[in-house]
């Protein structure tokens, strides 16, 4: 008896909303969890540098290699709030990545997913390796996933509610998208063709108010724009002009390939950190397309073929044709110009449709126009995987039966695993996703900078030192950006010295020299003759980039 009742609360207790809720926790202890327990990547110095200065000297001006400025005014008005460090750092990205799951339960609510599915894609975001591994990372992608989703929400209650507020919001999105990095346009591109395949095809109908809402919502996306890249009136010379630097910059940055890879680079990164999520994308758009059911009636029609004909096709062997039966009359259809008359006046007859099948569609049209624009453009990198993984996630999840549903928890077991291996391993890890990592072995670096007077820093490579050693600590770090001459080491009474291990010294009198691992990165040609024990071991060697670190004696001592 006690059991019974047991049971029955329990079920009671983990209903929908309970459910949700606790991928919503589980979501955010991933997300917020010993946030700075890898020290910054190099872009994440470099970014988070440019906001500390936003901050405090009040300097900032687009620059198309550093992406949009709603990063550096975000984290800079964090920092003036929370103060500077690696955790305020990354807290923004944690906070949109955390938001990103929540946003799917609004697209349930309007009933595009049922409750497995919407059970299954939030618990996919929520421990996907690259979903959580970037949302711990400050870098413009989880922005732009987050004004993506954003954007979606806002434009199915739209088209629902047919409210103006909606179309602001999706103007906001979208605003607050271009001002973060210049791939928005591509999202923009693909949800913009779908939406008029919609309309034109009578599945979804124009309010009558809509020139006034599109509007609206083009002049709070162009003030938002406008604003952001305008440094807020400081600048306004980069709002007319900051479209053209990122055109200019990423044909240059496509054309150079700096960071290239072959067309189907994505796809091994897919195969290595979302294999689960790969696998049941694939299976959602056979089952789309009801390749079964295409296969059974291709089998019908060669069975029945067969057998009206026969083997011989002789005129006893037919069968005698079906009288002809008289044609129902057609109803006509509008010419181009009627219906285009009908679609802008929000007119006309609407199709019904099969919400969950057509939201299916556009996440497969939208998951494949992804796939194919990442795959073409040049530059390569892990972080582009989000724009393409965020549709898949939603490919994978259609028809969510109850057997698939425990195909895809127990499949997530493996996306947990690397999820933990890639964020939360406190040392350097031989992985892709890495790109190119500062490593741990800076900290004692640090530690021995911390108990010095005077540090010299005789390389070109010295991020992340600007951000770690900023206001008060940056007096004493001399920057040279090169290998200087032993005179000037001496003259300068150092305490310590750093360089590049291919261009350093010998040695210098007076000091112990040591070797540091600045950052590091998966080397494909040190693991190509292992990569299925790669694969499954995740060691090897990587390929790094090293610091010498030369610690002047105290008087006294022998070197």
């Amino acid at each position: 008896m006690k059991a019974a009742v047991f049971t029955t609360r329990f079920r009671e207790r983990l209903s929908f909303e309970g459910i949700f809720l606790l991928i919503l926790l589980a979501t955010i202890i991933l997300r917020f969890y010993f946030l700075d327990l890898k020290l910054f990547h190099h872009d994440e110095a470099i970014h988070a540098w440019f906001s500390y200065r936003l901050l405090t000297e009040g300097i900032y001006s687009y620059d198309p290699m550093y992406h949009g400025p709603f990063l550096y005014y975000a984290t800079a008005g964090f920092f003036s709030l929370l103060g500077d460090s690696d955790l305020v750092g990354r807290f923004f990205p944690a906070l949109l990545g955390t938001l990103l799951v929540t946003l799917v339960y609004p697209i349930y609510k309007l009933g595009y997913l049922d409750r497995k599915q919407t059970l299954i894609a939030a618990l996919f975001l929520a421990v996907s390796p690259n979903m959580v591994y970037f949302s711990r990372f400050l870098r413009n992608d989880i922005f732009i996933a987050f004004f993506t989703m954003l954007l979606l929400v806002a434009l199915l209650y739209y088209f629902e509610r047919r409210q103006m507020r909606y179309a602001l919001i999706a103007g906001a999105a979208i605003g607050l998208g271009m001002s973060a990095k210049e791939n928005m346009p591509i999202i923009i591109l693909i949800f913009g063709v779908y939406l008029f395949y919609l309309v034109w095809t009578g599945k979804v109908q124009l309010p009558t108010h809509w020139i006034r809402d599109l509007v609206l919502g083009v002049l709070v996306a162009f003030g938002i724009t406008v604003a952001f890249y305008s440094s807020f009136g400081a600048h306004p010379e980069i709002a007319l002009t900051w479209w053209i630097q990122a055109i200019e910059h990423w044909i240059s940055m496509h054309q150079m390939q700096r960071l290239g890879g072959p067309p189907y680079f994505y796809i091994l990164l897919f195969i290595l950190y979302e294999v689960p999520i790969l696998i049941l994308a694939a299976v959602g758009v056979l089952q789309f397309v009801d390749i079964r059911g295409i296969l059974s009636r291709w089998r019908e029609r060669r069975i029945s073929h067969a057998g009206t004909w026969g083997i011989g096709d002789d005129a006893e062997n037919r069968e005698e044709a079906p009288p002809a039966v008289e044609p129902l009359p057609v109803e006509q259809t509008p010419g181009f110009r009627d219906r285009l008359r009908e679609i802008l006046s929000g007119t006309g007859k609407i199709r019904p449709v099969d919400r969950q099948k057509e939201f299916a569609r556009f996440a497969i049209f939208w998951m494949l126009l992804s796939l194919a624009a990442y795959a073409y453009i040049g530059e390569k990198v892990p972080w582009l995987i989000l724009h393409q993984l965020l549709p898949m996630i939603f490919v994978a999840v259609y028809a969510m039966t109850t057997r698939k549903a425990v195909i895809a928890v127990a499949a997530s077991v493996f996306l947990i695993a690397m999820t933990f291996h890639v964020a939360f391993t406190p040392a350097d890890i031989n992985e892709p996703i890495v790109q190119v990592q500062n490593s741990e072995e800076l900290r004692g670096v640090f530690a021995e900078i911390d108990a010095a007077d005077r540090v010299a820093i005789a390389t070109e490579n010295y991020w992340p030192l600007p951000w770690y050693y900023r206001g008060d600590n940056a007096s004493k770090l001399s920057y040279y950006s090169q290998k200087v001459s032993e005179a000037t080491i001496y003259g300068g009474d150092f305490d310590m010295v750093i360089t590049h291990d291919g261009n350093t010294y010998p040695t210098l009198d007076g000091y112990v020299k040591e070797t540091s691992r600045l950052n590091y990165w998966f080397s494909y040609d040190e693991n190509k003759e292992r990569l299925f024990e790669y694969y499954f071991l995740r060691d090897g060697n990587m390929g790094s980039r090293n610091i010498e670190v030369f610690t002047r004696v105290p008087a006294g001592t022998t070197a």
